[in-house]
């Protein structure tokens, strides 16, 4: 089964960017699609941004105009590319691969905002 390695979580100041990626074991085309979500203390996970197989993007308007998912489908990999971060982005981000016969999650990598 194909195994998800978030890394590029860390601590920033508000306003601040991080980049984070999201390598795969194994091909990412053969995945439907690719989400990102996080989860924060005391909340449910949501998601906070997708990526089709075939590029499409979307994302919730609490991120949008500031998080921008890609892929480099070369090097199995998915980026999560965060600007202008507040406080209220502190949360675990989850890298997440679905398809029709099932789902993978990754381990998580913690992002602190700080105000």
């Amino acid at each position: 089964q194909v195994q998800l390695v978030e890394s590029g979580g860390g601590l920033v100041q508000a306003g601040g960017s991080l980049r984070l990626s999201c390598v795969a074991s194994g091909s990412i085309v053969s995945f439907n699609g690719m989400r990102w979500y996080r989860q924060a203390p005391g909340k449910q996970r949501e998601w906070v941004a997708l990526i089709t197989v075939t590029g499409n993007t979307n994302y919730p308007d609490s991120v949008k105009g500031r998080f921008t998912i890609s892929r480099d489908n070369a090097k199995n990999t998915v980026f999560l590319q965060m600007n202008n971060l507040k406080p209220e982005d502190t949360a675990i981000y989850y890298c997440y691969a679905y398809k029709t016969t099932g789902e993978v999650w990754g381990q998580g990598t913690q992002v602190t905002v700080s105000s």
